[in-house]
């Protein structure tokens, strides 16, 4: 099988990259069916006329989403949108207390602290903006911060969040508990097991019932999903903790049918995706979804320090109205000053120059363990 794509190299989008998203339409739409081997990276550089290293970049950001899986000696197959046992991971994915997989990079390295461009933006956000700082900023947090985090994650992860749609709260914890507001305590929500303990310590604390889901090397067994009576799924599909699994596509996909069949929602806690050492973020669920399906959560506290205690969600639309009609009377808990700064160290570039040194921390761990 060859691949023929019309590469246009004046369009100012890499050429890995639109290669890769070629490819990956072509599997979801099942033109290339589970199974398929993919060219070789020489014969298929040879054919599109451009360079193995591009055809790599490509097949590698394929694999790390797991849209395919590479066998030694043989090359790239196709893994599909279906779940698939031939390739396993090898490997025992519950970690042993302190045992560090080879390829899991140190989440708790120390975080560098921009001191320096943030005191500069705190001066400069005063100097500009003045009383504005001292009014009550609106109830789903200011739209300079819902702006810049929404043009933020268009330009990094290639996610359309609408600034209308984004909820800014003080971090993860505070997020979770206004969502079980909005859902309702009458339903039960499930996450995985193991899982990051206070998430269920939030649902106890809110009275809400919550259902352990085990997982596997690919995350959520496809058993515990069928047999599940939560309407709600929590998940965190990048290096989710404490196992570090990342999930696949076909698995990413599995949630979202889940979703879809039993009329539920998936909440995607992406508390790690800024520390991808990967030359492209792996895909969100929330990306994936056409249905309205994913309320997308993240934060600050990972990325920048944990006492900053500000956090995002983003709501599918037909969630946003509802969050404005039940909830909106709640005052937002980020202080405008603080969001203010934040916006404006985002806007500056300052955050991704930032993350940039972080990631390029992780990679020399990476060499050394």
């Amino acid at each position: 099988m060859m691949l023929t794509y019309s590469i246009d190299k004046k369009s100012g989008e890499p050429v890995y990259q639109y290669l890769y998203k070629m490819i990956k339409k072509d599997i979801a739409d099942g033109k290339i069916p589970a199974g398929s081997k993919l060219p070789s990276k020489r014969a298929l550089a040879e054919h599109l006329g451009i360079s193995v290293i591009t055809v790599e970049s490509a097949y590698r950001l394929l694999s790390d989403e797991g849209y395919t899986a590479s066998k030694e000696r043989s090359g790239f197959y196709v893994l599909g949108l279906e779940p698939m046992t031939s390739f396993s991971a090898g490997r025992d994915f519950y970690k042993k207390p302190g045992e560090k997989l080879a390829d899991e990079p140190d989440m708790n390295i120390k975080i560098d602290f921009p001191f320096s461009s943030y005191s500069k933006i705190m001066r400069s956000v005063i100097s500009v903006y003045g009383e504005k700082l001292l009014l009550k900023p609106p109830h789903n947090g200011c739209e300079i911060l819902r702006k810049a985090v929404s043009d933020y994650l268009l330009r990094y992860r290639g996610m359309e969040a609408p600034p209308d749609r984004i909820v800014i709260g003080s971090g993860a914890e505070y997020l979770y508990g206004m969502i079980v507001q909005l859902l309702g305590r009458d339903i039960v929500y499930a996450v995985e097991d193991p899982s990051y303990e206070k998430i269920k310590k939030v649902y106890n604390a809110c009275g809400a019932e919550y259902e352990s889901l085990k997982l596997d090397e690919r995350g959520i067994s496809a058993e515990s999903l069928e047999n599940t009576k939560a309407k709600v799924l929590h998940v965190t599909p990048f290096k989710s903790y404490p196992t570090g699994i990342t999930v696949s596509a076909s698995k990413r996909f599995e949630y979202l049918k889940w979703a879809e069949k039993n009329g539920g929602f998936i909440i995607e806690d992406d508390f790690a995706s800024e520390f991808s050492v990967n030359s492209k973020p792996v895909e969100t669920i929330y990306s994936m979804d056409k249905d309205g399906r994913v309320i997308y959560v993240n934060t600050f506290s990972k990325s920048l320090a944990p006492s900053m205690r500000m956090g995002y969600m983003i709501l599918p639309e037909q969630l946003a109205e509802r969050y404005k009609e039940r909830l909106g009377f709640y005052s937002c808990s980020v202080p405008v000053f603080d969001q203010y700064v934040l916006a404006e160290f985002i806007n500056s570039g300052c955050f991704e120059r930032h993350l940039n040194r972080m990631r390029r921390k992780i990679r020399q761990l990476k060499k050394i363990y």
